[in-house]
């Protein structure tokens, strides 16, 4: 299969989103940074020697961030999940990413950069996918009352 490298557009904080993630990621690094030179400053319109990507890993998944100017914006349109596999994880990446940015619905959320992502406990998608539909009811009923996960509160919407 394919490696996937998602690649973040950012006006000109990517140096900065970079630092920002892998601070809250465990096993994370900052790799290659590759600056504007005269050439692609004037076509692109930022200073020389600006930041134009660095290339980083946050716990084992590639990224590239790039500086590319304010034309492009994140939406909630793409999201990054996190498997959660407890309330202690949900806690620590929720409280990081939405520092300076916007809670929303569902587990999901906005970072100060406005990126998208959804922080979510491992065992959601087997509720939700359970047999018994009333479980599943419950457990989605649940869900849409919640901004973060409280996994207690659901695994008790889960046992009725």
């Amino acid at each position: 299969m394919p490696k996937i490298t998602p690649h973040l557009w950012f006006d000109r904080q990517a140096e900065e989103a970079v630092a920002f993630y892998t601070s809250i990621f465990p096993n994370s690094r900052t790799g290659t940074v590759v600056r504007y030179t005269d050439e692609v400053a004037e076509v692109a319109g930022m200073p020389v020697g600006t930041i134009l990507n660095v290339d980083f890993e946050l716990d084992g998944q590639q990224f590239i961030a790039l500086n590319g100017g304010a034309m492009f914006q994140f939406t909630e349109a793409i999201s990054l999940m996190i498997m959660c596999k407890d309330q202690a994880e949900i806690d620590h990446y929720w409280n990081g990413l939405s520092e300076g940015g916007e809670i929303q619905m569902c587990g999901w959320l906005k970072d100060k950069y406005g990126l998208s992502w959804q922080v979510v406990p491992e065992k959601l998608g087997a509720m939700i996918h359970d047999p018994d539909p009333d479980k599943s009811r419950r457990v989605m009923a649940k869900v849409m009352e919640m901004k973060k996960f409280d996994i207690a509160e659901l695994d008790k919407a889960y046992s009725g």
